[in-house]
């Protein structure tokens, strides 16, 4: 039986990890160039995400997981809220926040003898890598293709789908009703933002 101390020690190790991987996400947008034909730079949400990985770690760690699923959690967590701060700040999703996560992903999912996993990233990046290469990686870069890789291993073939469809539905009704359909937009907190949502249904529930 968990501790009852374990899950808030959790979520606040989580927090001050995120805040630790988004200062490093900092110094590598200091040295990106923004894309001419890229998204705006913004200002990120620095604590909201912070306070958001904290929740999620809260969350998954509520329910018997064990120490390896609580070391992927950190990593895809943490380098999730980079991924978010990055293509919000410079318009580029580093690899450091998609690979890292994605290979320990794969070596879990290895460990574990769940070949599924590697089946859904890899079924799940399909429609996002014919985009990007479509676009010549300008419609959708190939960060994306890693983030949805990375989570087509982490949430499994049906909860990806549910949340990257999600994802770009929200994308174009937000981009409708400000009209900036015409405009690039930095897609990753969406598909971020949709991640955490089904990460959070399938803990609470």
């Amino acid at each position: 039986m968990t501790a009852v101390w374990f899950a808030p020690v959790v979520g606040l190790v989580f927090a001050c990890a995120a805040f630790l991987v988004l200062q490093f996400a900092s110094v590598l947008c200091d040295k990106i160039k923004p894309f001419e034909d890229g998204p705006t730079p913004g200002n990120p949400p620095t604590w909201w995400l912070v306070a958001g990985t904290g929740v999620l770690g809260f969350l998954v760690s509520r329910h018997g997981i064990t120490p390896m699923q609580l070391g992927f959690s950190l990593l895809l967590l943490t380098g999730l809220a980079a991924c978010w701060y990055s293509d919000v700040r410079c318009g580029v999703v580093p690899d450091y926040f998609t690979l890292i996560p994605l290979v320990a992903g794969v070596g879990l999912a290895i460990w574990a003898r769940d070949y599924g996993a590697l089946i859904s990233g890899t079924v799940t990046a399909i429609p996002f890598a014919a985009a990007a290469f479509m676009s010549r990686g300008k419609g959708m870069g190939w960060g994306d293709v890693k983030l949805a890789a990375l989570g087509g291993v982490a949430l499994g073939m049906g909860q990806a789908v549910v949340a990257f469809s999600l994802a770009c539905i929200v994308a174009v009704a937000i981009a409708y009703f400000r009209g900036t359909r015409s405009q690039p937009v930095a897609f990753a907190p969406y598909m971020i933002g949709s991640m955490s949502a089904v990460l959070a249904f399938a803990a609470i529930f």
